[in-house]
């Protein structure tokens, strides 16, 4: 699927790739994903894409983020919309389609292969211009959830389909590297 002479780029839809590894019942250590694909061929570029809450105090993702943008990945970010809903609902948007898209089209002719993470089959469009300039395109999501989380389109346009549980030994973090969570009791503000 990989050649070593290849420079492939890593295009990663942050939510996207978030929701399928958690479908799966795993993290994935961000260090492991980077030298994996080292490993394949010469990676050129990794991208992570995603949309922020701006309005908020503290963002779970923040960390994430820094230490993607200090570890060798080109971090990607717009502020989320926030909105209502029909049914009185707060909601969140966060589209990253057209950025990821335009950065991919803009390295047509830098990129051998491209490595898209995300099940979404708005990509379909965008494979198949990559495909038509001469390039290959490995899709990562995964059939192994219920229900899949990539669109069947997707996966018939990509030159690969790669499912994400198959690289769960290779990039999947050890739960033991989770950081514990402090839980604060009542009890713990008496003693101090």
């Amino acid at each position: 699927m990989f050649d070593q002479r290849e420079k492939i780029a890593l295009f990663i839809d942050g939510a996207n790739l978030y929701a399928t590894s958690r479908a799966l019942g795993f993290d994935i250590d961000y260090k492991r994903l980077l030298l994996h694909f080292q490993k394949k061929a010469y990676l050129l570029r990794a991208y992570y894409y995603t949309a922020l809450v701006e309005d908020q105090e503290y963002s779970s993702i923040r960390p994430l983020i820094d230490w993607l943008d200090y570890n060798g990945y080109r971090v990607v970010t717009k502020p989320a919309k926030e909105f209502t809903d029909s049914t009185g609902r707060r909601k969140i948007k966060g589209n990253m389609d057209i950025e990821l898209t335009i950065e991919a089209l803009e390295l047509v002719n830098h990129v051998d292969h491209y490595v898209i993470f995300s099940g979404d089959g708005d990509f379909r469009t965008l494979v198949e211009a990559l495909q038509r300039k001469g390039r290959k395109v490995s899709i990562v999501s995964t059939l192994a959830s219920q229900p899949p989380m990539i669109a069947d389109d997707l996966r018939r346009q990509a030159d690969n389909f790669v499912d994400l549980m198959s690289l769960k030994s290779e990039i999947g973090r050890d739960p033991s590297e989770r950081p514990p969570r402090r839980i604060e009791s009542p009890a713990d503000e008496d003693d101090l």
